[in-house]
């Protein structure tokens, strides 16, 4: 502070601090990212990843809007979680994302064929904490007014893959 003083003294300028303005920052987000009816009535596109190893897990979230809105999240969880897991809490945090935004259909993409599988009734889920995960995703599923989960190849969720393995192995992202 004191060399900043120093330089800005030859200007005739001060430094003057200024109180948080976190709650603004915030205000100008929301309205900055508040959609129009007619933007929330589109399909909305997830690609979903999850991640897990031996510092952590993640999860990589991208939701594609009507009008090339787009949200990009990478979440890293304080708790120890499978890599199935992880795929799950991802699609969970997916869907809690959308429903927050209204998102009124949804088509969800994950390179996960166990939980893509479990939620779409074509696998069944033994382990009881599988269970769970897949009745929370199909109640969540049943408040969009469409929604679809499919499977696609790793090749084409590489970028949901990056954000998951980088929050599994980092913190605060």
């Amino acid at each position: 502070m004191v060399a900043w003083s120093v330089q800005l003294s030859e200007f005739d300028i001060s430094f003057k601090r200024r109180g948080p303005i976190r709650a603004q920052a915030l205000a100008d987000f929301i309205n900055e990212l508040t959609l129009e009816h007619e933007q929330i009535e589109g399909e909305w596109y997830l690609f979903m990843d999850g991640s897990s190893n031996q510092t952590g897990s993640g999860v990589g979230v991208i939701l594609e809007g009507p009008s090339g809105i787009l949200v990009e999240q990478s979440l890293h969880f304080d708790f120890k979680a499978s890599n199935n897991q992880a795929e799950y809490e991802a699609l969970l945090a997916d869907m809690k994302l959308a429903l927050e935004i209204e998102a009124k259909r949804l088509i969800v993409k994950s390179d996960s064929k166990l939980v893509t599988g479990q939620v779409n009734g074509e696998y069944q889920a033994k382990d009881p904490k599988l269970a769970k995960y897949r009745e929370r995703a199909k109640v969540m599923a049943a408040s969009f007014e469409g929604f679809k989960l499919l499977h696609v190849p790793r090749d084409q969720n590489e970028r949901a893959d990056l954000m998951a393995k980088l929050a599994s192995t980092r913190r605060g992202l």
